[in-house]
């Protein structure tokens, strides 16, 4: 029984409802078997294994996710916080008026059910501004991570008050961590993001104000062909690509947006 046992971990023929009790390292994670060829795609543009590390994602840590779509880092996160740590996944409220919002809370508790081996763990939180702002418990969390989401709050004017909630959930020492679409430097920041485009500056700022100190940043999800100049701003670019089959090949070619990936600590 032990030789066919051993054979069937060399061979990786376990099932995949065992399987998933198997991956831990990141790098398991991130190869694993539930994540979607689609998905895996992705990981090109968003470099997800670096991104963690960059932000000192360790599997014994308290972590927040904020609004997670459709779950893409979810699928890492979970499975890398099972055993020893925990996930927050702070979504939309159940009682948000705007049927996206809905739309969106509705599919991803699905995606949550559809694997409990691997998302069982997940505890949901809601986070809109102004009246559901409770991430997590204050002073509870090692770990906020944010990606491409700034944008929206600073459209809905939520910027302000999502900061403070990430600050207060996270412990003196934890640490924020942002990936967002980068604006140019050059051009003058639109407080209501329209483009989707987010200077850095802009986001330190709003992070000094909620009372974080900056702490390092990175070229790790950095795109030096994304010219931030399209008919249809950042969601013209993959894997939006608003316009469809117009120049497809062209905004292909680019790649998804240049993004920053910048972190933040809360002070002692």
């Amino acid at each position: 029984m032990k030789k066919i046992l051993l054979a069937l971990l060399l061979a990786g023929s376990f099932p995949p409802s065992q399987a998933g009790d198997e991956i831990s390292t990141l790098p398991q994670i991130i190869a694993g078997a539930h994540r979607s060829a689609e998905h895996k795609a992705r990981d090109k543009y968003r470099h997800p294994q670096q991104t963690l590390e960059f932000f000192e994602v360790k599997d014994d840590m308290t972590v927040v996710e904020i609004w997670p779509g459709n779950g893409w880092y979810t699928e890492i996160l979970a499975p890398y916080l099972k055993k020893h740590g925990k996930l927050y996944a702070a979504h939309f409220s159940a009682d948000a008026e705007e049927p996206y919002f809905k739309k969106s809370l509705k599919e991803y508790k699905a995606k949550l059910k559809e694997r409990p081996d691997l998302y069982g763990k997940v505890e949901l939180a809601e986070l809109q501004p102004p009246e559901k702002q409770k991430i997590a418990p204050d002073g509870s969390v090692d770990r906020v991570l944010t990606f491409r989401n700034i944008h929206n709050w600073m459209k809905n004017g939520q910027a302000p008050a999502v900061f403070n909630a990430m600050y207060k959930a996270l412990k003196p020492g934890g640490i924020l961590g942002i990936v967002e679409h980068r604006n140019s430097p050059k051009k003058s920041q639109d407080p209501a993001a329209a483009s989707g485009y987010v200077s850095e500056d802009y986001v330190i700022a709003l992070a000094r104000k909620a009372g974080f100190e900056f702490l390092g940043k990175s070229e790790i999800n950095a795109n030096s062909k994304d010219t931030k100049n399209y008919p249809e701003d950042v969601w013209t670019l993959p894997p939006s690509l608003k316009l469809k089959q117009q120049d497809r090949k062209k905004y292909l070619e680019i790649g998804e947006s240049d993004r920053m990936t910048i972190k933040f600590i809360k002070p002692r």
